[in-house]
């Protein structure tokens, strides 16, 4: 009997729990931006790269067209039609290192950020919450471009130029470090830098404010509607706005060994090339602005759903040994 009276006790902080974790909250506030119901760092870690993988797959074709764009100045048509003649075993030709990249720069991101997030907030007890959340932004992304190797090495695979010299990723690792040296796996580490840490201050700094401007989620359904779109409409904008930015790297990457040329030099380079037009710096943006609507929104609903199951099960498990 006793027993049972606990079992019955547990299930209803179960429940209490469960309603307490899906009922709407304020909007403009993320879990990942709390940390407030679970102090661990890796689930953050865990979340981050298991939203990049889930949309990995689907959006790499798209890039792949989008990268032929910005290396060669084509039209979508064009591109496209480039892509496809080289045949369906050729479309997803590098997608292991923008998998494993991409998993470990989210995973940087969304956990980095957290950990940068506490320790500051510890450390400037007097500092204003958007400074410290901004600095640990900046830091997060800062730390990311360490895998600067990944975008290295996709570049130098989606390239037409390279199409026979490198077998797979692997090969390409290989030949870089035995053939050119460590320094060549860094190639193109400035724009990189460039991007990266400016863009997360905003992605952390703007999600917030964008998905309290939508209705009130009154279900769990609705709430994860609501951070696809702010996820999708933040990332879309941040993706248009640091295009020509990666425009620049991609330019500095598709080299192989000679010269290491600065941003500058390399800016001034590919703006000749497209006879001084900034329109054209921007060809392929609209299919990349596509694709990161769909990735983004992904990215933050994926992540948030994950953040929210394991803080759940985490407080669960807490509750339920704190019955015993």
């Amino acid at each position: 009997m006793a027993k049972t009276s606990v079992d019955k006790c547990f299930s209803v902080e179960k429940y209490a729990l469960f309603m307490a974790l899906n009922s709407a909250q304020p909007k403009e506030t993320y879990s990942s931006d709390t940390g407030k119901n679970d102090e661990r760092d890796w689930p953050h870690f865990v979340c981050g790269a298991g939203a990049a993988a889930t949309n990995i797959i689907v959006t790499f074709p798209a890039y792949k067209v989008m990268f032929r764009q910005q290396v060669e100045g084509l039209r979508f048509r064009k591109a496209l039609q480039q892509v496809l003649k080289e045949g369906a075993s050729n479309i997803y030709r590098g997608v292991f290192p923008p998998l494993m990249q991409k998993g470990t720069s989210l995973a940087l991101m969304f956990g980095m950020y957290n950990k940068f997030q506490k320790d500051l907030s510890r450390c400037l007890t007097n500092a204003p919450s958007a400074a410290t959340n901004a600095s640990a932004a900046m830091l997060a992304g800062t730390v990311e471009a360490v895998l600067t190797p990944f975008e290295r090495v996709q570049t130098l695979l989606s390239h037409r130029g390279h199409n026979e010299r490198f077998k797979n990723t692997f090969d390409v690792f290989k030949i870089l470090g035995k053939d050119y040296g460590f320094r060549e796996y860094y190639r193109g580490l400035t724009p990189i830098l460039l991007r990266n840490g400016p863009s997360s201050v905003l992605f952390f700094g703007l999600r917030g404010p964008i998905k309290s401007t939508l209705p009130e989620a009154k279900t769990s359904i609705g709430n994860a509607f609501s951070d696809f779109v702010s996820g999708a409409v933040l990332g879309a904008c941040l993706s248009t706005l640091f295009y020509p930015i990666n425009v620049v790297k991609s330019h500095m990457q598709k080299q192989l060994g000679g010269e290491f040329i600065s941003f500058r030099k390399a800016f001034i380079t590919v703006f000749r090339e497209r006879k001084g037009s900034v329109r054209r710096l921007f060809y392929g943006v609209s299919l990349n602005y596509t694709r990161a609507l769909v990735s983004w929104g992904v990215i933050n609903c994926s992540y948030e759903m994950l953040e929210s199951w394991l803080s759940y099960g985490y407080l669960l498990n807490k509750t339920k040994h704190g019955l015993t």
